[in-house]
């Protein structure tokens, strides 16, 4: 019987989905589900939805539920990672201190500015999670789902390079289906190499049935629905030639291209047709509102008849994963977040990238990819290098490299003069300083 363990197991949509396709493997129906959040209530609930999901499937598994990280990590074979360090009340200023300077933020939760500061929170948190996996489940395998994936993937994987340690993003595979159905495409019909960095990653090779898709988007682009379905990264993909693998509200923080102005927010950024169009703090604004109704989510889910509740295994890569690692050894070839060491040759050298990995039995194997184009590699190394200074920042207690991290960012720095930028990050981290005991002001 295997343990897969659910570090922040509170997350409703995550846990649920997760725990739903590990189910579908053989070598899993009777594994047990262990679940760890610090909130009893939502650990509560997603107890029983898991359970629900038990039952639905007549399965064999068993579903605990602690507060204790250690009680549910000893003798993992798996671990998840879906934690948030501090509640809204914390990272709201994240995105509300920028925007006193003139920097316009759709979610924060990556990089630049506010994704730099959920860095520096959440990389001690994630430093202990690692070092308890080191103690009670050593030879576990950890796939991370918290934000920033790079930074906190870039930080865990140099502080313990014994664990087995990657990170996963739904985006790549996400935007090949998106992609895929744009050009009239089945997802399955799709094959590509996808590389970069986490959410500023690109599809270098895109064929439809061992075609090249590319000059069929560009045709499916004249069409006002598909073109505006995803301003920012279509108006991208036609400069650059390239296509990006997360959302426009994501991409719009990530360049200096579409936020810098009232202008070009109204023209890129609010009349989009797909999920998170890249009006500001639209996470937050969500975050905020879910909190009076996620219950309501969570007992319509639980009301569901037991028959009625969806099994059909998903497209999330951890399950997978798993399976070929400590399931039946079936080869899983995925996106992941890995250090650059010597797999894309003109980003720099260790920082973290999200490339092509192939996992099987008890081994993770990223593949070498070579050069990004050259107009992809200046962009994605100006990212790559302000995540290592700002995760160097947070390994040193060092509060200039904050400031140097965040200077160099291309959003930061087409709006704000070194100056602003650094009466900002002061701002911030004094805002912080309960989270960065380094940090004296």
């Amino acid at each position: 019987m295997k343990k897969i363990a659910f570090i922040g197991g509170g997350s409703f949509t995550f846990t649920r989905t997760l725990v739903r396709d590990l189910l579908t493997f053989p070598a899993f129906r009777d594994a047990e589900i262990a679940l760890m959040d610090i909130d009893e209530e939502r650990l509560d609930f997603i107890r029983r939805a898991c359970e629900k999901i038990v039952r639905a499937g007549n399965y064999p598994a068993t579903v605990t539920a602690t507060t204790d990280r250690v009680e549910a990590l000893k003798g993992a074979d798996g671990v998840l990672c879906t934690i948030l360090a501090g509640d809204v009340e914390v990272w709201k200023h994240d995105i509300l201190i920028p925007k006193k300077y003139g920097i316009d933020i759709n979610v924060g939760d990556t990089r630049g500015p506010s994704g730099i500061f959920r860095a520096l929170r959440t990389i001690p948190v994630m430093f202990d999670i690692c070092a308890d996996i080191e103690k009670y489940c050593p030879n576990a395998v950890f796939l991370n789902y918290t934000n920033p994936m790079a930074m906190l993937c870039r930080a865990m994987q140099e502080k313990f390079p014994k664990l087995k340690i990657t990170g996963l993003c739904h985006s790549v595979q996400g935007t090949a289906a998106m992609l895929a159905e744009w050009v009239g495409a089945k997802p399955d019909e799709i094959t590509y190499t996808c590389a970069g960095v986490n959410h500023q990653a690109f599809y270098l090779d895109l064929k439809w049935n061992g075609k090249d898709m590319y000059p069929l988007l560009k045709e499916a682009m004249k069409d006002p629905k598909i073109l505006n379905a995803e301003q920012v990264r279509n108006n991208m993909f036609l400069h650059l030639d390239y296509y990006v693998t997360e959302s426009s509200g994501h991409n719009s923080e990530y360049v200096a291209w579409y936020r810098k102005r009232p202008d070009l927010i109204e023209k890129y950024c609010t009349n989009g047709t797909n999920w998170n169009p890249g009006v500001y703090a639209f996470v937050l604004d969500d975050y905020l509102s879910r909190k009076d109704y996620w219950r309501g989510d969570f007992n319509a889910f639980l009301d569901t008849p037991d028959e009625e509740v969806d099994l059909k295994r998903g497209h999330e890569y951890a399950a997978y994963i798993f399976n070929a690692m400590f399931g039946d050894h079936t080869l899983f070839r995925f996106n992941g977040n890995v250090r650059n060491f010597n797999l894309i040759s003109n980003l720099p050298y260790g920082c973290c990238v999200e490339v092509p990995v192939v996992a099987s039995k008890d081994t993770l194997e990223p593949v070498a990819v070579g050069e990004l184009p050259p107009q992809l590699a200046t962009l994605v190394n100006t990212t790559a290098r302000c995540e290592e200074m700002a995760v160097a920042a947070a390994l040193e207690g060092d509060a200039k490299k904050v400031f140097w991290a965040c200077a160099f960012d291309p959003l930061t720095s087409a709006v704000l003069t070194l100056d602003e930028i650094q009466n900002m990050v002061d701002e911030m981290l004094e805002q912080n300083k309960a989270y960065l005991p380094w940090y004296k002001g």
